[in-house]
């Protein structure tokens, strides 16, 4: 509450510009363009779990700066905006897959299997389109000595054609939380969008729930 009442305060308001917004369950999770008190445009992901009477019981959100378009020219936040009417179950099963195959790299052979041919749209502020922008930029950062890690999924949100895996892991070596939103067409990954935050010493933390 002291947070919210701060903004409130302070002479520049805050915005808020939600640009897609899913249901699963009980969660919602949003992907939404934050200026708080004009402090500039920071990209995010919001989970909120509603309890019973329908009422904000739990949150929780990755945050990042907004950045200039991707080598292929997208932003973190265009791209489809229409949802399908499609199983979510199964949307959730192919994003299941490629996180744990891929991003854990549980069964990296399957990469290709994830995708069809090269069409693959890419919102990453730092990759391009298509396998082959995603292999370009997995390449140069192995001859940087950058690793980025998946250790575990906490939780995949589906609905209708899109997935979030909320993940955490570490990225060169420095603790980090990963979001993960994709787009999935005829059982291939179709559309990636993404917010990658160095999750913050426990000693900074404002309550003892962590950050999944």
């Amino acid at each position: 509450m002291a947070a919210v009442e701060g903004l409130a305060q302070a002479p520049v308001k805050t915005t808020v510009n939600n640009i897609r917004a899913f249901e699963d369950g009980d969660k919602v999770f949003l992907q939404t363009v934050y200026n708080f008190a004009g402090a500039g445009e920071q990209v995010g992901f919001d989970v909120f779990r509603f309890d019973a009477d329908g009422k904000i019981a739990e949150h929780w959100d990755n945050l990042a700066d907004k950045a200039a378009p991707n080598p292929s020219g997208h932003t973190q936040i265009d791209g489809t905006l229409e949802k399908k009417d499609v199983d979510k179950e199964e949307t959730r099963k192919v994003v299941a897959g490629f996180v744990g195959d891929v991003l854990r790299g549980e069964n990296p052979d399957k990469l290709t299997s994830y995708y069809d041919e090269d069409k693959y749209i890419q919102h990453n502020t730092s990759i391009a389109d298509g396998l082959s922008g995603l292999g370009a930029a997995l390449e140069a950062m192995a001859k940087q000595g950058i690793s980025m890690v998946y250790n575990k999924t906490h939780m995949i949100l589906a609905d209708g054609d899109y997935a979030l895996a909320c993940s955490e892991g570490s990225f060169g070596g420095v603790a980090t939380t990963y979001y993960d939103l994709f787009r999935v067409e005829n059982g291939f990954i179709a559309e990636h969008w993404d917010v990658m935050e160095t999750l913050a010493d426990k000693s900074t933390w404002a309550n003892e729930n962590g950050k999944f």
